[in-house]
């Protein structure tokens, strides 16, 4: 009788899964931080991050908020606190998701080579956007709180002209091509610009100090990867903690 030969089974080997590729939509506040520590994230990780770009708060079509509800794919967003908020009453925010990043004051800037004036008190500031004349701020959150909130407790003359651009890099713009003598924003958003110098930081009591936050969008195609990317941004790691610091921001506290 013949015998017929058995065939052991192969065990199925393990096949690597391809790297996920994941879109994150950032708003200017943390951007500095995040192009500068992305690299490295992609490299360890394996998982490629598409960028896209939208301001936390405002009217148009480039808000974050506005491009979710328009269609635009995304797996993680950055943006302020408050535009979180936003974003979580239109119920496009995984619960729980969410990770304060970094925390940024609001800040004056002139163009470079220009005198840097006393900005340290409320009368100091007055007299500084006074004698700028033409102010510029982003319309996002930063904006909002320097058109409703600071003007108006500086009791400023019509002479005093806000504009409120639609991103920090186009504020910065209006201010280095003499549009603007003066702009105000987030700490980060002034730092990493050219020809553009910090003059320092707006007084306590008219201070807005916003927590720049990192949250998985509801329909995200990749969470999981989405949860890593946050968790990257959230360790302190020197590299990552450097490049926070010379954004002119803060881990935040507590």
């Amino acid at each position: 009788m013949t015998e017929q030969a058995t065939t052991a089974a192969v065990p199925t080997q393990a096949i690597a899964d391809t790297p996920k590729t994941i879109k994150v939509i950032i708003s200017g506040g943390f951007a500095a931080v995040y192009r500068e520590v992305v690299p490295e994230f992609e490299r360890t990780t394996g998982i490629k991050v598409e960028t896209g770009s939208g301001a936390s708060e405002g009217a148009g079509p480039k808000t974050i908020r506005h491009q979710l509800a328009n269609g635009t794919k995304a797996d993680v967003v950055i943006l302020s606190r408050e535009g979180l908020r936003n974003l979580v009453e239109d119920r496009r925010i995984r619960a729980g998701s969410d990770a304060g990043l970094a925390t940024a004051p609001l800040a004056a800037a002139v163009r470079t080579g220009s005198p840097k004036p006393d900005i340290g008190t409320d009368a100091a500031l007055r007299n500084a956007l006074i004698g700028a004349g033409q102010v510029v701020a982003p319309s996002s959150t930063s904006g909002q709180f320097v058109r409703d909130k600071v003007f108006p407790k500086l009791n400023l003359p019509d002479s005093v002209r806000l504009t409120l651009e639609a991103r920090g890099t186009e504020a910065a713009e209006a201010l280095r091509a003499g549009k603007a003598n003066f702009s105000i924003g987030p700490t980060s958003e002034l730092v990493q610009e050219t020809g553009i110098e910090l003059v320092g930081l707006l007084p306590a009591n008219l201070q807005l100090v916003q927590t720049f936050t990192a949250a998985i969008v509801n329909d995200s195609q990749a969470p999981d990867a989405a949860k890593r990317l946050i968790d990257f941004l959230s360790a302190d790691s020197d590299h990552l903690l450097a490049a926070i610091k010379r954004a002119g921001m803060e881990r935040p506290h507590g």
